[in-house]
């Protein structure tokens, strides 16, 4: 089994990718691998809404660039995929937003390519504004028709410099209920 991690923020090794980390550690103590991808400092550009993708149905976005295309096949072939983000003004990354609008819509359009694969969020956040930015993050996955299994909180760290979301007990456990709580999921 395998899980892909996409990691929405600037830094790559910063809170958010602590915070999938601590996940994923759970997952492959399952024998579950993981592969973490990190789009946030891409450039990648949003939907320009010209349909091509459901019109040649090929699984691809016809925008330049291949971080789209090459992610979706990955998730495609998968059978799990967290969501990771750090808070931006109350939101997801923009990078992280361009990104997941193309691909879900992508994956909408020619099938429902991550119909029934199991889905999780992550929010890495300073002080607020994790609880709207993780409802969004969780809007893809139910649009997905994906499966979400739960932690026994709301799947938020906090911390402000890099590292400094490993310093959050509460938050890293919500993060390995989180992993085992998917491991179990995707084994059911």
């Amino acid at each position: 089994m395998k899980v892909v991690a996409i990691n929405g923020s600037p830094k790559e090794h910063g809170n958010t990718f602590t915070a999938i980390s601590a996940v994923c550690e759970q997952l492959e103590a399952e024998n579950i691998s993981c592969e973490i991808v990190h789009i946030g400092n891409k450039p990648i550009r949003g939907c320009i809404a010209c349909g091509q993708c459901g019109k040649n149905r090929n699984g691809k976005c016809v925008l330049p660039g291949g971080e789209v295309n090459d992610c979706v096949q990955k998730i495609k072939e998968a059978d799990g995929l967290i969501l990771g983000s750090p808070v931006y003004f109350s939101a997801i990354a923009g990078t992280l937003k361009c990104f997941l609008d193309r691909a879900f819509y992508v994956a909408g359009v020619n099938g429902g390519l991550f119909r029934h694969k199991v889905g999780v969020s992550v929010v890495a956040d300073r002080r607020a504004g994790a609880i709207p930015t993780y409802n969004q993050l969780n809007n893809y996955i139910n649009y997905a028709e994906m499966f979400m299994p739960s932690s026994n909180y709301w799947n938020v760290t906090y911390g402000m410099l890099p590292g400094e979301v490993a310093k959050d007990s509460e938050g890293m456990q919500i993060m390995r209920i989180l992993g085992k709580n998917m491991a179990w999921l995707l084994k059911t």
